[in-house]
């Protein structure tokens, strides 16, 4: 009787320990699959909404293509360089290239420069701050020159700091909207009101200069916005707020991967034509070309006997829709 209890009990042991090891299997199996399922959603919930941002930007952030480029150097009297509109820090731009009818600044006619004209250039970026901003505001500072900063929202110390340098360098901080989302920026009056009253307010909290000078995100012509761009302009006006377009473009936002070297080309061949020459240029943190053109395209400027400022009260408009002709609301 012992025996067959002994043997009795090993098997029941025996069976309890292969339902233990099942059980246990199925709830190791379990959890595996919970912990690879939780981090599958996760995994695809980032890539979807990366793939969403991405989206968004190239819905958002349209940039002349390079068959425009390709004509206004073929034929220059038919495309002006203010046509380009910037496609800023997108990898992707050569997905999205559209050509469209931009009409050049207003006023080049009497912006033309005659022989024995002085050249008034005005060093602009869009898009930062960003550690190419601290770069610029380096070689600017090496060469004792000022040029002017279109900025967009960012709330991390750096480049609150990067604001405060701007200002107390005496460059000119100007604002390049929020959240340069064009798909919210230019949906309504209201979203963008909201969006400029925000860059305006966060960059007086931060560097205590009221900002007086606004550039439009793909420019006052740009053909994305689903509002007519004169209701922003008109807001503008009521604000007392003068916004720039551009004359001259360095190249930087288009798709065409230009070399230090042609960036200032394509500044250079076009300077010459203003008595105010306007010029595009960005500070993303991807525009490490645009960093190293900057030197050597101060020192052609400088050997022409141009001069350089930053943008202010006294500097000429130049506007793709003239804002004289819009009035206030």
């Amino acid at each position: 009787m012992e025996d067959n209890s002994t043997k009795g009990l090993k098997r029941d042991r025996k069976r309890r320990q292969r339902i233990s090891r099942i059980r246990n299997g199925i709830i190791g199996i379990f959890g595996i699959w919970l912990v690879a399922s939780a981090y599958l959603c996760i995994t695809l919930t980032l890539r979807v909404n990366s793939l969403e941002e991405k989206l968004d930007y190239l819905l958002d952030n349209f940039t002349v293509s390079g068959q425009l480029e390709e004509e206004s150097k073929k034929n220059p009297s038919n495309v002006d360089e203010s046509a380009y509109f910037d496609l800023e820090n997108s990898t992707e731009s050569q997905m999205w290239e559209e050509t469209y009818a931009i009409p050049p600044a207003v006023n080049q006619q009497e912006n033309l420069a005659k022989e024995g004209d002085t050249h008034k250039v005005y060093l602009t970026f869009d898009d930062g701050p960003s550690s190419n901003t601290e770069q610029i505001l380096d070689i600017l500072k090496q060469y004792n020159l000022k040029a002017t900063f279109f900025v967009i929202g960012k709330e991390d110390e750096k480049s609150r700091a990067l604001y405060k340098r701007i200002v107390e360098e005496g460059h000119t901080l100007g604002m390049h909207s929020y959240s340069h989302k064009y798909s919210v920026l230019y949906e309504t009056e209201d979203t963008f009101e909201s969006d400029f009253s925000r860059i305006q307010n966060y960059l007086f909290e931060v560097t205590g200069q009221e900002c007086l000078f606004y550039r439009f995100p793909g420019g006052s012509s740009n053909h994305v916005s689903n509002t007519e761009m004169t209701k922003f302009i008109r807001y503008l006006n009521s604000q007392g707020i003068t916004y720039f377009d551009w004359n001259v473009s360095s190249g930087d936002a288009t798709s065409q991967a230009y070399t230090p070297k042609e960036l200032v080309s394509n500044v250079m061949d076009d300077v010459v034509k203003y008595k105010t020459s306007v010029v595009l240029m960005h500070d993303a943190e991807t525009k490490h070309t645009t960093v190293e053109a900057l030197a050597p395209m101060i020192e052609s400027l400088q050997g022409m006997g141009a001069e350089i400022l930053p943008i202010d009260e006294n500097t000429t408009v130049v506007q793709h829709i003239a804002a004289s002709s819009v009035g206030e609301q």
